[in-house]
Order: structure tokens, then C-alpha cells, then sequence
């Protein structure tokens, strides 16, 4: 191991101007016109990848190639599926950045770039570990199979598609992706749950057109004023959903759990005054942490319908319309959730309307057990990296592709968050501390070699 580390210390600075020189790219999913930056992006991995000792390979898609690589020497040895994107989010908006996102900054030990969390800097951080393994003794102590895609950032429309058609070429027995972040500055932290999600957009309509609203007012619906009814009905007083049989499924929060929770060194307080806001808000009986780990939330995302331009249009609409998203725990199924939101809306609309509600489906929600021998190799590992035992917390969020990976493949996944919270990810001036790299390395060099010493 002292070899290894050796190789790191002496590397780190090499490392970080390869992953420079990767932010330099903007790899921008979603917009058309970066199609062939996103096909630099990909051939840059492909060259680093060869030169480390691998031999990848491009799985074209009909959207943006995945990179695929694979090293299958330690016999008897766990398979772990490494993830990762090279895709990264637009930039807007373009004048609150301090430096431009695309010329990669460093100051005071932290990198300024589009990407650098989320996720290039991460991602960076398992082909250095692995490429530590490679130039010292040529082995690695697990399999690896590596897949770094460039959708995430627009719904990773194709990787079902790609995983489902490549059962056997991707088989594992777990999978890592180092895409969330750690609790807080010299915090590190393991995730180990995600919530859900089950989207649905609502539509009411009254009247068959727009209506004057001084010849209509007052006999006739309308329909803005019905759908925030209805929306508003949605919570009760103490903030509880009040769709039937919402709560049916949900996985109660283990006694474990909220002692894990309140050990955390959450500070309500500067919390409130992050958000410019004078109070939280949230279901009663549970803290901030449980509200927005643990427990179900329903949410309008946007709420739409009749004249919205300068000035007055004194109409009745004829029709309005909401999105809404629920996040879900363990054991809720969205489709299932999603018909329990429309019975619902559909049992307290009045006479005077008609109710449509167009259901997008989503993900259910992923939780590894804290027992689960991965979960203690990855606690390990970020002790060993990061000089800490790390905390155990779930994410408010969802990552589909750790669900694609239990039905599909049938594996778990370790989330090995290695960026701060407050890293920016998809806002002006995204960041990666340089120390939580160059320990993210080797908080990954520590983690393939406890799965090595693994049965599993």
C-alpha cells in the first residue's frame, strides 16, 4: 500500500491538469449544437483509458456513445460496475459566473469549471484509482467494468436501453458511482438511500372557451381558481398528504436512522438563513433531515392557465393545468401513487369541472442496508481516504440508474460522494475542492482492495 500511496502523492498534480485539461470540453448534453465536444469528451476518455493500460471501447447509441472499458484479471474476485457521466449541464446563466465555466480555474486549492463535481472530477477520481493499480504491479485487486455515459444530464434517455441489450457483457456483483457529495466540508459521507419520484401534470377544464369575466363572474367555474383549490387540499394542516392510501406502503424510518440523523452536525439555524427564509416548513412529527430524507413529499412545480401577458384580460379560462412531482421512500410504487393522486383529485373536484391528469410514471426509491458487506468496505474506504469515519445519510434526491442496476442487473450500489453539498452542480460557479479529490483517489484505491478481501 505505501507503494501505492507513493505513486499518488507524487501523481496528484498530474492529475489534476488531466482532469483541467477534461473541463476544458463543454461536453453539453442537452444542446445540439456541442454534439461534436461531446464526442471530444468521449475520445478524451477513450485515450486516457488505453494509456492507463485498459482497452475501451465506443457502444454508439442513438443519442451521445458510452464509453466502455473492462479488466477481468483477478480471478474469484468481486465484479464491481464502475458509473460515471462526461456530460455536464448548460451553463446559464453565462453572467453570474466569475470566471468563464469552460477555463478552468483554481484558487485557494479549489477548482472553478462547468463539470468539475458533477461529474468529471468524480469520475476522474476512480480512472486515477484505477490507474494507480495498473503502473504498480499491473493488477487490479477486483474486476472492473467501467461505463461512463453522456445523458445523465438529459434523463440518460438510452442506457436502459443499452444495459438491457448487454446483460451479460455488463454482469457484476456490485456497482459504484461517485456522484453525490459528502455531508460537509472534512465530513465524508456514505448514501445509502434515495427517494423516488412519480410525476403527474393535471388538467381542469370548465367552460368549452375563455369567457368574460363580468358576464360569466359568479355563475360559471373557474377553472384557476378550482385547480388551487384542489391543490391546496392536498395537505392538511400538519402537513400530511391527504390522498387515500397514500401513506399505505411507506417504510417507517428505523430507530438507527434518527440516531444516525441527529448526530449529524445540522445546524437549523444556518440552514433557515441559506435559504433566505424565516422559517421551514413540513409534515409534523419528524425533523428537517427525516422531512427531506426520509418521508414522502408532494409538491406543485408549477401551476399554469388563462391571460398571462402585460396588462388586463378579464377572462374566465376555459381550462388550467399544474405539474406535480411526489418523492418517494422505500416500498412506494409510482405508478400506483400516481392512480391514487388522480382517484383523489377526481373524488374532490366539483361538478363544475372535468379532471385529466396525464401520469409520466418515475423511479422508485433505492435503499442499501448499512449491514450489507459493501456498505461496511466503502466505510473503510472513506476512513482510510478522508481520515474519518464517515456518516451514513440518505439523499432527498433519486438516480434512476441505481434502480436500472437492482432490476436489471440485480445489484446494489455504493454512492461514494466525494464533492461538497455546496459544490454548485448545475449552478454558476460548480467547484471541486482539489483535497477532496486527491482523497476521493484514494478513499477508491482503499475501497477496491476491501472488496477484494470480500466474498461475495
Amino acid at each position: 500500500m505505501t507503494e501505492l500511496n507513493d505513486f499518488l502523492e507524487q501523481n496528484f498534480d498530474r492529475f489534476d491538469n488531466t482532469l483541467i485539461d477534461f473541463l476544458k470540453i463543454p461536453s453539453i448534453s442537452a444542446q445540439p449544437e456541442r454534439k461534436g465536444d461531446m464526442r471530444t469528451a468521449c475520445e478524451f476518455l477513450m485515450k486516457y483509458l488505453s494509456g492507463i493500460g485498459l482497452e475501451p471501447r465506443i457502444c454508439e447509441t442513438p443519442g451521445h456513445p458510452i464509453v466502455y472499458a473492462e479488466h477481468l484479471q483477478a480471478k474469484g474476485k468481486p465484479t464491481a460496475l464502475i458509473y460515471g457521466h462526461y456530460d455536464v449541464q448548460p451553463v446559464d446563466p453565462l453572467d453570474l459566473w466569475h470566471s468563464p465555466p469552460f477555463e478552468p480555474v483554481v484558487k485557494d486549492g479549489i477548482i472553478y469549471a462547468r463539470g468539475a463535481a458533477d461529474d468529471k472530477g468524480q469520475l476522474m477520481a476512480h480512472v486515477h484509482a484505477i490507474e494507480a493499480f495498473l503502473k504498480n504491479g499491473g493488477e487490479l485487486p477486483i474486476n472492473v467494468k467501467i461505463v461512463f455515459e453522456g445523458e445523465e444530464e438529459i434523463a440518460s434517455e438510452h442506457l436502459d436501453d443499452f444495459i438491457e441489450a448487454n446483460k451479460d457483457m455488463l454482469k457484476c456483483d456490485l456497482a459504484i458511482i461517485s456522484d453525490t457529495a459528502q455531508f460537509g466540508k472534512d465530513m465524508p459521507a456514505l448514501t445509502y438511500g434515495l427517494r423516488g419520484i412519480a410525476a403527474c401534470e393535471v388538467k381542469v377544464t370548465g367552460p368549452n372557451r375563455d369567457l368574460h369575466s363580468g358576464s360569466y363572474g359568479g355563475a360559471v367555474a373557474n377553472p384557476i381558481n378550482i385547480l388551487c383549490s384542489m391543490v391546496a387540499q392536498l395537505h392538511d394542516a400538519k402537513r400530511h398528504i391527504t390522498i387515500d392510501g397514500f401513506y399505505d406502503d411507506v417504510t417507517p424510518i428505523a430507530d438507527w436512522e434518527k440516531k444516525e440523523f441527529a448526530r449529524l452536525p445540522f445546524d437549523e439555524k444556518e440552514y433557515i438563513k441559506g435559504l433566505g427564509v424565516k422559517a421551514l416548513e413540513g409534515e409534523a412529527g419528524f425533523t428537517t433531515l427525516e422531512r427531506k430524507w426520509a418521508r414522502p413529499t408532494l409538491d406543485c412545480n408549477g401551476i399554469y392557465g388563462g391571460y398571462m401577458g402585460d396588462g388586463q384580460k378579464t377572462v374566465l379560462p376555459s381550462w388550467a393545468g399544474c405539474k406535480i412531482t411526489m418523492r418517494l421512500v422505500p416500498n412506494m410504487d409510482p405508478n400506483k401513487v400516481c392512480d391514487q393522486l388522480e382517484a383523489y383529485l377526481k373524488k374532490i373536484a366539483p361538478p363544475s369541472v372535468e379532471v385529466e391528469v396525464r401520469k409520466f410514471g418515475g423511479a422508485k426509491a433505492a435503499i442499501v442496508s448499512k449491514d450489507n458487506p459493501i456498505m461496511q468496505a466503502a466505510e473503510k474506504a472513506l476512513e482510510d481516504g478522508f481520515g474519518k469515519r464517515p456518516f451514513y445519510i440518505r439523499e432527498g434526491g433519486s438516480i434512476p440508474i441505481v434502480n436500472t442496476f437492482k432490476e436489471m442487473l440485480g445489484v446494489d450500489t455504493i454512492l461514494l460522494g466525494l464533492c461538497q453539498p455546496d459544490c454548485n452542480a448545475h449552478s454558476p460557479n460548480e467547484f471541486f475542492g482539489l483535497d477532496d479529490f486527491h482523497r476521493g483517489i484514494k478513499s477508491a484505491v482503499t475501497l477496491y482492495r476491501e472488496l477484494a478481501a470480500m466474498r461475495i
